[in-house]
């Protein structure tokens, strides 16, 4: 990885499951996470507001040199709780000016069919198995609220699995890793040397 340059930077995370040979990967077993401590987190955190940081600026601002801070990042990522990095969109600047929720109740031990038919969507964002009234959780992001109806009415009611669902417009949200002006929230960040 080149101190100027995240490696990885713009690319897409490791598919599920991981690469062969990696803990999650089909038939290795899982492996306990190794605890981090507060220079981790730091990092982590740096890294979420910016994931073009250079190898450089994170060191200096967790207050180790490049090599460790290289080689605790290259760890994280090894352990997977780095999983990629990516750019946050806004995805009305973007052209997707509808966003909605959308619970799905779904036939008792669908979840994997389901999921995998959640994943086609255009403009599914983040799809969420969670407990209560529910059953799933689908966050999409749509050009329109035309566009919005006719995947809730067309694309999701026709997937068998699915017994029922509700939609819940977002009108206005907030980036909670938003840093406000500067890298990682503005133009492009240049690397240090």
């Amino acid at each position: 990885m080149p101190d100027e340059q995240m490696a990885g930077a713009g690319s897409a995370p490791a598919p599920p499951g991981g690469a062969p040979g990696t803990p999650g990967a089909p038939g290795v077993p899982p492996v306990a996470p190794r605890p981090l401590d507060p220079i981790d987190r730091s990092i982590m955190r740096l890294l979420q507001a910016d994931g073009r940081a250079s190898i450089r600026s994170v060191a200096e601002q967790v207050h180790v040199s490049r090599a460790n801070a290289y080689a605790r990042i290259n760890r994280l990522i090894d352990d997977g709780v780095i999983r990629g990095f990516t750019a946050r969109v806004n995805h009305e600047r973007a052209g997707q000016g509808a966003s909605a929720y959308i619970t799905l109740k779904i036939v008792q031990n669908s979840w994997r069919t389901v999921r995998e038919q959640l994943r086609e969507l255009p403009g599914a964002a983040h799809i969420a198995l969670v407990s209560g009234d529910f059953d799933v959780l689908l966050l999409v992001h749509t050009p329109d609220n035309r566009t919005l109806r006719e995947l809730v009415l067309t694309r999701l009611q026709a997937i068998p699995e699915v017994l029922s669902t509700r939609t819940l417009l977002v009108f206005e949200e907030t980036d909670l890793l938003d840093t406000g002006p500067g890298p990682g929230a503005g133009a492009p960040a240049i690397a240090e040397e």
